[in-house]
Order: C-alpha cells, then structure tokens, then sequence
C-alpha cells in the first residue's frame, strides 16, 4: 500500500510538471490566456505554488484579473500566515493597480513588523529591491537600523541601493560606514568605489567627505587611509604624499606610506613627488625599515628622470651608474644591493657600450647563492636582452626559455614568452611570433597582454594588405636596429620605407632597391620615427610626424597615442602648457574611451592648477 501511494505521488509530480512546463511555454510564446489557465489549475494543488507563484500571481495582474490575485493570495496566507513573500506580494498588488495609498500602508506596516529582526527585514528589502521598490528597501534598512542602534548596519546593501538610485553622496557615506567596520573591508570598498567612482567630481565630492570624516573622528586611521587612496586615483601625488607623512607620523609607520607613494609616482612619472617622498623617508627614518628601500628608490628616480630627459646625458649616466656601485660597496649583504647591481649593469648596456661589463655584473648576480628565483629570472632576461644588442639572438632564445620554462605561469615567464615572441618577430616569422601571441594575449598581467595584443594586430593588419609581409618584415628589421642603438641606419631604413622602398639583404639581390606596398605600415613607420625624433630632441620633428598620423590616419588605433604623445611633447619639453592644456582638453573630447583618458585629464588638471590648494593636513 505504501509503495503504492509513492508511486502515484511520483506520477502526479511527474504529470504537474509537464503542466508547469507548458504553462511556461505558453507564457513565452506571449499567450497568457491560456497560460493563467493552467495556472490556475495547477494552484488548486498546493503542492504547485513554490514552481508557478510569480508566474502566475504576475500574469494575473497583466491581465488586469485583480480579484482573482487577491483571492489567490488570501487563499495562500491563510495556509502559510507568515510568509514575508505572501505579504509582500498583496502590497505589490496594490502597487500594480495604481492604489499607492495602501500599498504604502502595508509595506511600512509589515517594515514595523520585522525592524527588529535582521534577517527578516533583509529578506524583505532583497524582495523589494528585486521588484523595482528600491524606496522601500531603503526605508526598511534605516529602520532597522535605528532600531537595533546599529549605525553602520546594513552599510554595504544602502551604498547599492543608493548607487542604483543616483544618490551619490548617500551611497558615499555608506561606503565609509562599510569600510570603518574592520580592516578587511576598506580594500573592498575601495574596490567598489574605484569601479563606481570614475567621474572627477565624483572622486572630489568623496574627498571632501573624507576631510569632513577625518576632523569628526581624528584616530579613524580608516579615513586617512581612503583620502590617500583617492588623491592617488586622482593622480594627485603631491596631495597623497602630505597625507602619507602625517598617516606615518600619526599611526608610527616609519615611512611606510610614504614609501608607497613615492613608488606609484615612479612608476607614473611624477618624478618630482616620488623624489620629495624618497627623500622624506631617508631623511626622517634613517636606520628604519625602509631606509635603504627608499635610498634605491631615489636612485632608480633619478635613473628614470635621466632616461626620459631626451637627448639623454651620458655623463648623468655615468655618474648613476658610479652612484649604484656606491650603494653595492657600501650595503653588499643587503638584498637591495643585488637589484642595484642589476641596475647599474643595464646602464653600462644600454648607455654606455660596456656590454661585456654588464654581462660580468649580470652573471655575477645569477651565480649569487643570495639571489631569489625571481630576482634570477629577471637577471636572465636581461641577459638575453644584452645578447640581443650584441647580435647573438641564438644566445637570447636560450635565456629566454629558461625563463619561460622556470616561470610557466608567472608575470616574469610571461614576459620571456613575450621576447621570444619578439625574437621571431624581429626574424620575419610572424607566424611562430602569432602563436607565442595567441597566447599572451590571455595573460593575467594587463601590461603583458596589451603588448601582445598590440604586436598581433600589427601583424594580422599589414599581413592582410600584403600577403608576402614584406613591408612589416623592413619594419620590423628597423625595430631591431633601433633596440641595438643603430638609430642613424634605422632612420635610413624607415625614410625608404616610407617612400615605399626596401634595400635586398638577400644574397642573390644585395643592396638592390625595390618598391613594396607600404600604406599599411606607414602609420607605424610615422610613430616609430616621431619616437625617434623625440629621443634626438628634434622635438618639433616628432610633433609633425605625429601630426601625418592624425591627418592621414584619422581612424587608426594610434591616433589617441599620438595625440596624447604631442600634448606631452609641448607639456614637458618645450614648456609650452597653454598648448598641452589645449591638446589635453581635445583630447578628453575626442577620445575618451583611450587608456590615456584618465592621465590626460590629470594633467590638464594640474596644468590649470586644480591641485595648489589642497589641505596639508595636521599631525
């Protein structure tokens, strides 16, 4: 008997749910007719109601059948008094036929009803919220807030709701409230805001908050924290650095934040407030910590500001090269020296002729038993790069794999991969450099894939215009030459190419002139030789081969790159700001989906001097 009423509650489920699923089909064919109808049988079992409730209780009132969907609902509070969507669901109803009155009444009964108990009443702000009554959620949460004398309950679920009405200021103080609960959630909400908070007036209004924040609650380190975080996504490093010395002082850091922020403005060419923080740690922190992070640091700024102060100074060169030895003699167990070391054997390399010199210094360091994985693959990169200068690819290959072997799936053998790619690329075979691209192009390092992705598209572009490849082998040829230092052979080769001839290597024609296509490369040709130009200090050069880019490319994927590149050329080298300012601000206009957006607006900003006055706060 009893196996009997199993099966036949089996064959009855069974039977139901063919039904639902017609009833479903039906509902999205558009004929709710004829789904309601089998609703309404199917309700009559309640063992139907958890699979066609919304459906039906929806289709209803798309019918316009309000009755019926008041009696079904009394019909299922009646059997099920307190369940919170049940309840809901008749406050919904009145919503739908325009009695806004009662609804109002019902929710905000049912809110009083359940303020006190947390789960309940984020259930029901979940199902309104779910519903497009967003209000009610809000009122709900603050209720229950203020009920249970918790005023940071519920932080994270208001900032979203604020953020999805468009209170951005609301939505800002909750994200404060979530971030000063505990130190695991301030790098979420600086997640969310990062992501949310992308307008200027945006990240000002939070920055003002949080100076408003920090006068309330002055031992909140939680505030000074996110105000840094925001002046540095503004790009403001002059401002992230006076709030990172007084975080330091206040909080007994030792230089810590400030020593963060000096190398963010590094590695962003704020050259000036990454040397004033470097300078701040070694001068208020001797012997701490940080101390002689920060002495490599200010060394590596230095390098930095030499290599991008074109034509370049060699003997600014020699001087940092004799400065990094300093620091190797005189810390030779401290594990900075060893980076110092790899450091002043690339300036011998790349600057100075002294490639033999470099290799000793590099190979010294693969051979120091002090010297991490990491640190070691990186040292044979350079090596290989050394290698490469010198003419002896095969040698590159070789370091390169290694690497790439030892650090599959790391940012370092990402990058082996992304020379070797080169390599072949350099020799012509654009086919084995694709595959070793395809690849990169997935890479978790956002740098690495945009290069790769950059390369691939240069290669799959020229090949669909010339077939054969020969223009982007010339190309890539003059590439190599460039990498190698021979600028004044490279230059020859590029006028050719843009001319659209190419000088025979082969045996057979050597030094035969021969014309090729060359209209796709030529956007590149222009870009290589402005960069050129730039390094020579031919600056008004650089600017009219940028400016063949924007006239005779103006849809190419390098238009923002030598847009931006001009306003930087006026900006930084010929000291002109109006023009830069001018330049900046089209830029913003005209392209502001390009990766350059956000720098470009920073340094309009600071060219219109939106940064003199901020507050340098008080330890």
């Amino acid at each position: 008997m009893c196996m009997l009423l199993i099966l036949s509650g089996v064959t009855t489920y069974s039977q139901n749910q063919s039904e639902i699923q017609l009833a479903n089909e039906y509902l999205l064919k558009g004929d709710k007719k004829k789904a309601v109808e089998v609703y309404r049988d199917l309700a009559k079992d309640e063992i139907n109601i958890p699979f066609i409730h919304n459906n039906y209780l929806n289709t209803l009132l798309d019918l316009n059948e309000t009755a019926e969907a008041q009696a079904y609902l009394k019909r299922q509070l009646k059997r099920d008094p307190q369940n919170i969507f049940y309840n809901l669901d008749v406050g919904i109803v009145y919503v739908r036929t325009g009695d806004l009155t009662k609804a109002d009444k019902h929710f905000k009964d049912l809110i009083a009803e359940y303020k006190d108990n947390v789960t309940m009443i984020k259930m029901l702000s979940d199902y309104l919220s779910a519903k497009s009554l967003g209000e009610y959620s809000i009122i709900a949460l603050n209720e229950s807030r203020k009920t249970l004398e918790n005023p940071v309950l519920f932080s994270f679920e208001l900032a979203t709701l604020y953020r999805f009405k468009g209170q951005r200021e609301k939505m800002i103080e909750e994200y404060l409230n979530f971030a000063s609960q505990n130190s695991g959630t301030i790098q979420n909400a600086k997640n969310m805001m990062q992501i949310l908070l992308t307008k200027p007036e945006e990240l000002d209004a939070l920055e003002k908050v949080l100076y408003d924040r920090i006068q309330k609650f002055p031992d909140a380190d939680v505030y000074s924290d996110l105000l840094i975080w925001v002046t540095m996504q503004q790009k403001n490093f002059g401002a992230s650095f006076n709030q990172a010395r007084a975080y330091d002082r206040r909080y007994k850091r030792f230089g810590e934040k400030s020593l963060e922020i000096a190398k963010v403005a590094l590695d962003n060419e704020d050259y000036e407030t990454a040397s004033k923080a470097y300078g701040y740690v070694i001068r208020e922190y001797a012997g701490g910590p940080y101390y002689l992070q920060a002495q490599l640091g200010l060394l590596r700024t230095r390098e930095a500001r030499v290599r991008n102060t074109f034509p370049v100074n060699l003997d600014s060169v020699k001087n940092l090269a004799t400065d990094y030895r300093k620091f190797v003699m005189k810390y030779p167990d401290n594990a900075n020296s060893l980076d110092a070391q790899r450091n002043e054997a690339m300036l011998y390399a790349t600057y100075l002729d002294k490639k033999d010199q470099a290799i000793a210094l590099l190979e010294d360091l693969v051979k120091n038993p002090k010297t991490t994985l990491q640190l070691r693959s990186k040292v044979k990169l350079d090596l290989g790069d050394i290698y490469l200068l010198k003419g002896e690819p095969w040698e590159s290959t070789l370091l390169y794999s290694q690497v790439e072997k030892a650090l599959e799936e790391n940012p370092v053998g990402y990058e082996a991969k992304l020379k070797n790619a080169k390599l072949s690329y350099y020799k012509g075979d654009f086919r084995l450099a694709q595959e070793h691209l395809d690849i990169l192009k997935e890479a978790t390092t956002r740098e690495i894939a945009n290069d790769a992705m950059e390369l691939s598209l240069r290669i799959k572009e020229n090949l669909m215009e010339d077939t054969l490849g020969e223009a982007l082998k010339a190309y890539a040829k003059v590439e190599l030459l460039l990498y190698q230092n021979k600028r004044d052979e490279a230059l020859k080769a590029l006028g050719e190419l843009a001319a659209g001839a190419m000088t025979r290597t082969d045996s057979s024609t050597s030094g035969a002139i021969s014309r090729i296509s060359n209209y796709a490369i030529k956007d590149d040709v222009y870009w290589l030789e402005a960069n050129i130009q730039l390094e020579r200090g031919e600056f008004n050069k650089s600017i009219e081969l940028l400016q063949k880019i924007l006239d005779e490319y103006p849809d190419d994927i390098l238009v923002d790159d030598a847009y931006f590149l001009q306003g930087e050329i006026y900006e930084r080298h010929l000291g002109n700001k109006d023009k830069a300012m001018e330049i900046y601000r089209t830029f913003l206009d005209k392209y502001p989906g390009s990766v350059f957006a956000a720098e470009a607006r920073k340094r309009f900003r600071v060219l219109r001097g939106d940064f003199k006055d901020t507050p340098v706060p008080q330890s």
